[in-house]
Protein backbone atom coordinates (compact mmCIF):
# COMPACT_ATOMS: atom_id res chain seq x y z
CA UNK A 1 0.00 0.00 0.00
CA UNK A 2 1.11 3.02 -1.38
CA UNK A 3 2.07 6.11 1.11
CA UNK A 4 -1.10 8.36 -0.93
CA UNK A 5 -3.53 5.33 -0.69
CA UNK A 6 -2.69 5.54 3.07
CA UNK A 7 -3.39 9.12 3.11
CA UNK A 8 -6.82 8.60 1.11
CA UNK A 9 -8.12 6.15 3.36
CA UNK A 10 -6.75 8.11 6.94
CA UNK A 11 -8.72 10.72 5.64
CA UNK A 12 -11.97 9.16 4.61
CA UNK A 13 -12.45 6.21 6.77
CA UNK A 14 -13.12 8.66 9.80
CA UNK A 15 -14.79 11.44 7.02
CA UNK A 16 -17.56 9.22 5.90
CA UNK A 17 -17.90 8.65 9.52
CA UNK A 18 -18.06 12.21 10.23
CA UNK A 19 -20.17 13.59 7.50
CA UNK A 20 -22.76 10.61 7.51
CA UNK A 21 -25.23 12.89 8.94
CA UNK A 22 -24.55 15.30 6.22
CA UNK A 23 -25.00 12.65 3.36
CA UNK A 24 -28.19 11.90 4.75
CA UNK A 25 -29.38 15.08 4.24
CA UNK A 26 -28.49 16.30 1.26
CA UNK A 27 -29.73 12.41 0.06
CA UNK A 28 -32.98 13.66 1.11
CA UNK A 29 -33.20 17.21 -0.38
CA UNK A 30 -32.08 15.82 -3.77
CA UNK A 31 -35.13 13.06 -3.50
CA UNK A 32 -37.55 16.12 -2.34
CA UNK A 33 -35.91 18.85 -4.70
CA UNK A 34 -35.11 17.04 -7.68
CA UNK A 35 -37.27 13.89 -7.68
CA UNK A 36 -36.00 10.20 -7.47
CA UNK A 37 -33.01 9.36 -8.64
CA UNK A 38 -30.34 10.66 -5.43
CA UNK A 39 -27.27 9.54 -7.47
CA UNK A 40 -25.53 10.66 -10.27
CA UNK A 41 -23.84 7.57 -12.25
CA UNK A 42 -21.86 7.81 -15.03
CA UNK A 43 -18.76 5.60 -16.78
CA UNK A 44 -15.01 8.02 -16.20
CA UNK A 45 -11.73 6.89 -17.57
CA UNK A 46 -9.28 6.48 -14.19
CA UNK A 47 -6.12 5.37 -13.93
CA UNK A 48 -4.56 4.61 -17.13
CA UNK A 49 -8.26 5.57 -18.83
CA UNK A 50 -9.50 2.55 -17.18
CA UNK A 51 -13.17 3.46 -16.91
CA UNK A 52 -14.84 3.10 -13.40
CA UNK A 53 -18.71 4.22 -12.16
CA UNK A 54 -18.61 7.79 -10.50
CA UNK A 55 -20.63 9.09 -7.80
CA UNK A 56 -22.02 12.07 -7.68
CA UNK A 57 -25.52 13.72 -6.12
CA UNK A 58 -27.83 14.93 -8.94
CA UNK A 59 -28.19 18.71 -9.35
CA UNK A 60 -29.94 18.98 -12.32
CA UNK A 61 -33.68 17.99 -13.79
CA UNK A 62 -34.34 15.04 -15.51
CA UNK A 63 -35.05 15.91 -19.41
CA UNK A 64 -33.19 17.23 -22.11
CA UNK A 65 -32.99 20.95 -22.02
CA UNK A 66 -30.12 23.47 -21.93
CA UNK A 67 -27.96 22.68 -18.46
CA UNK A 68 -28.99 26.07 -17.78
CA UNK A 69 -32.53 25.61 -17.08
CA UNK A 70 -32.04 22.08 -16.06
CA UNK A 71 -29.66 23.51 -13.59
CA UNK A 72 -32.10 24.92 -10.47
CA UNK A 73 -30.93 26.94 -7.76
CA UNK A 74 -30.13 23.90 -5.64
CA UNK A 75 -28.40 22.52 -8.02
CA UNK A 76 -26.49 25.49 -8.03
CA UNK A 77 -25.60 25.79 -4.58
CA UNK A 78 -24.92 21.99 -3.74
CA UNK A 79 -22.42 22.49 -6.75
CA UNK A 80 -21.19 26.03 -5.28
CA UNK A 81 -20.95 24.06 -1.86
CA UNK A 82 -19.58 20.79 -3.48
CA UNK A 83 -21.71 18.88 -1.76
CA UNK A 84 -22.53 17.00 -5.03
CA UNK A 85 -19.14 15.58 -5.05
CA UNK A 86 -19.33 14.36 -1.26
CA UNK A 87 -20.11 10.43 -3.04
CA UNK A 88 -17.16 10.19 -4.84
CA UNK A 89 -15.54 9.66 -1.02
CA UNK A 90 -17.00 5.96 -1.83
CA UNK A 91 -15.06 6.08 -4.97
CA UNK A 92 -12.03 7.17 -3.33
CA UNK A 93 -12.62 4.11 -0.59
CA UNK A 94 -13.04 1.60 -3.50
CA UNK A 95 -9.63 2.42 -5.45
CA UNK A 96 -11.17 4.33 -8.29
CA UNK A 97 -10.27 7.37 -7.24
CA UNK A 98 -7.46 9.80 -5.18
CA UNK A 99 -8.75 12.68 -2.83
CA UNK A 100 -6.45 14.16 -5.15
CA UNK A 101 -5.69 14.13 -8.89
CA UNK A 102 -6.93 15.21 -12.05
CA UNK A 103 -10.89 15.50 -12.33
CA UNK A 104 -12.17 12.34 -14.41
CA UNK A 105 -13.67 13.66 -16.98
CA UNK A 106 -16.02 11.19 -20.11
CA UNK A 107 -15.13 8.57 -21.84
CA UNK A 108 -15.34 10.31 -25.09
CA UNK A 109 -12.43 12.68 -24.08
CA UNK A 110 -10.03 9.75 -24.46
CA UNK A 111 -9.22 10.19 -28.42
CA UNK A 112 -9.35 13.74 -28.02
CA UNK A 113 -6.39 14.44 -26.21
CA UNK A 114 -2.53 15.40 -27.60
CA UNK A 115 -0.49 12.96 -26.36
CA UNK A 116 0.84 15.26 -23.80
CA UNK A 117 -2.56 15.87 -21.92
CA UNK A 118 -3.97 12.40 -22.14
CA UNK A 119 -0.48 11.46 -19.74
CA UNK A 120 -3.12 13.38 -16.88
CA UNK A 121 -4.40 9.80 -16.73
CA UNK A 122 -0.69 8.23 -15.49
CA UNK A 123 -2.32 9.21 -11.81
CA UNK A 124 -5.84 7.83 -10.71
CA UNK A 125 -8.35 11.06 -10.81
CA UNK A 126 -9.74 13.12 -7.89
CA UNK A 127 -11.88 14.53 -5.92
CA UNK A 128 -9.95 17.74 -6.36
CA UNK A 129 -6.85 18.82 -7.79
CA UNK A 130 -3.90 21.29 -8.92
CA UNK A 131 -6.63 22.44 -11.44
CA UNK A 132 -9.40 22.68 -9.26
CA UNK A 133 -6.95 25.24 -6.65
CA UNK A 134 -6.23 26.97 -9.42
CA UNK A 135 -9.21 28.35 -11.31
CA UNK A 136 -11.62 25.17 -12.05
CA UNK A 137 -14.49 25.68 -14.38
CA UNK A 138 -12.75 29.56 -15.12
CA UNK A 139 -9.94 28.05 -17.08
CA UNK A 140 -9.71 27.14 -20.18
CA UNK A 141 -9.43 23.42 -20.75
CA UNK A 142 -6.03 23.52 -22.33
CA UNK A 143 -5.37 25.55 -19.27
CA UNK A 144 -6.29 22.77 -16.73
CA UNK A 145 -5.12 20.19 -18.92
CA UNK A 146 -1.72 21.91 -18.63
CA UNK A 147 -2.03 21.99 -14.55
CA UNK A 148 -3.17 18.38 -14.88
CA UNK A 149 -0.16 17.24 -16.50
CA UNK A 150 2.07 19.63 -13.85
CA UNK A 151 1.09 17.42 -11.31
CA UNK A 152 1.49 14.26 -12.64
CA UNK A 153 4.91 15.83 -12.60
CA UNK A 154 5.55 17.07 -9.31
CA UNK A 155 3.31 14.79 -7.23
CA UNK A 156 4.23 14.38 -3.78
CA UNK A 157 2.08 13.82 -0.06
CA UNK A 158 3.10 17.15 0.65
CA UNK A 159 1.89 18.88 -3.03
CA UNK A 160 -1.69 16.92 -2.56
CA UNK A 161 -1.79 18.55 1.68
CA UNK A 162 -1.65 21.72 0.29
CA UNK A 163 -4.35 21.07 -2.68
CA UNK A 164 -6.50 20.14 -0.41
CA UNK A 165 -6.32 22.88 2.39
CA UNK A 166 -6.47 25.01 -0.88
CA UNK A 167 -9.59 23.24 -1.76
CA UNK A 168 -11.05 23.46 1.43
CA UNK A 169 -10.94 27.71 1.34
CA UNK A 170 -11.54 27.52 -2.52
CA UNK A 171 -14.86 25.95 -1.49
CA UNK A 172 -15.40 28.36 1.27
CA UNK A 173 -15.06 30.87 -1.33
CA UNK A 174 -17.07 29.52 -4.02
CA UNK A 175 -14.66 29.99 -6.80
CA UNK A 176 -14.76 28.75 -10.10
CA UNK A 177 -17.87 27.00 -10.38
CA UNK A 178 -18.78 27.47 -13.64
CA UNK A 179 -17.05 28.98 -17.43
CA UNK A 180 -17.90 32.53 -18.43
CA UNK A 181 -21.63 32.14 -19.80
CA UNK A 182 -22.01 28.64 -18.75
CA UNK A 183 -23.52 26.79 -16.66
CA UNK A 184 -21.06 24.14 -16.33
CA UNK A 185 -17.43 23.13 -18.38
CA UNK A 186 -18.55 23.58 -22.47
CA UNK A 187 -17.82 19.70 -23.98
CA UNK A 188 -13.88 19.51 -24.46
CA UNK A 189 -13.87 18.88 -29.01
CA UNK A 190 -9.85 18.89 -28.84
CA UNK A 191 -7.06 21.28 -29.00
CA UNK A 192 -6.31 22.68 -32.80
CA UNK A 193 -2.71 21.70 -33.61
CA UNK A 194 -1.69 25.46 -33.17
CA UNK A 195 -2.85 24.90 -29.59
CA UNK A 196 -1.27 21.20 -29.22
CA UNK A 197 1.93 20.67 -26.71
CA UNK A 198 4.50 18.04 -28.27
CA UNK A 199 4.90 15.58 -25.84
CA UNK A 200 5.87 11.90 -26.02
CA UNK A 201 2.76 9.52 -27.35
CA UNK A 202 1.14 8.01 -24.33
CA UNK A 203 -0.35 4.93 -26.25
CA UNK A 204 2.12 2.57 -28.14
CA UNK A 205 5.44 4.53 -26.29
CA UNK A 206 8.62 3.18 -25.18
CA UNK A 207 7.45 2.24 -21.33
CA UNK A 208 10.17 4.09 -19.24
CA UNK A 209 13.18 1.67 -18.41
CA UNK A 210 12.71 -0.26 -14.93
CA UNK A 211 8.99 0.66 -15.06
CA UNK A 212 5.77 -1.17 -16.67
CA UNK A 213 2.94 0.86 -17.39
CA UNK A 214 -0.53 -0.70 -18.45
CA UNK A 215 -1.64 0.23 -21.90
CA UNK A 216 -4.05 3.57 -21.96
CA UNK A 217 -6.87 2.80 -23.01
CA UNK A 218 -9.35 4.73 -25.28
CA UNK A 219 -12.87 4.58 -25.86
CA UNK A 220 -14.84 5.86 -28.98
CA UNK A 221 -17.59 8.58 -27.91
CA UNK A 222 -20.62 7.22 -26.48
CA UNK A 223 -23.74 6.36 -27.87
CA UNK A 224 -26.55 8.73 -27.14
CA UNK A 225 -26.99 11.69 -24.80
CA UNK A 226 -24.53 12.42 -22.38
CA UNK A 227 -25.61 14.52 -18.91
CA UNK A 228 -23.29 17.75 -20.07
CA UNK A 229 -23.74 19.42 -17.36
CA UNK A 230 -22.68 16.43 -14.25
CA UNK A 231 -20.13 15.25 -16.29
CA UNK A 232 -17.93 18.50 -16.78
CA UNK A 233 -16.20 19.81 -13.39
Amino acid sequence: MTAKRLLDLSLVLPGLVLLAPVLLAVALAVRLRLGSGVFFRQERPGLYGKPFVILKFRTMLPGDGPDAQRLTPFGRFLRASSLDELPELLNVLAGDMSLVGPRPLLMQYLPRYTPKQARRHEVLPGITGWAQVNGRNALTWDQKFALDVWYVDNRSLALDLAILWRTLRAVVRRQGISAAGEATMPEFMGTSPEGACPGPKFLGSAPVEGRQEPEFVGAPPAEGRQDRGQATD
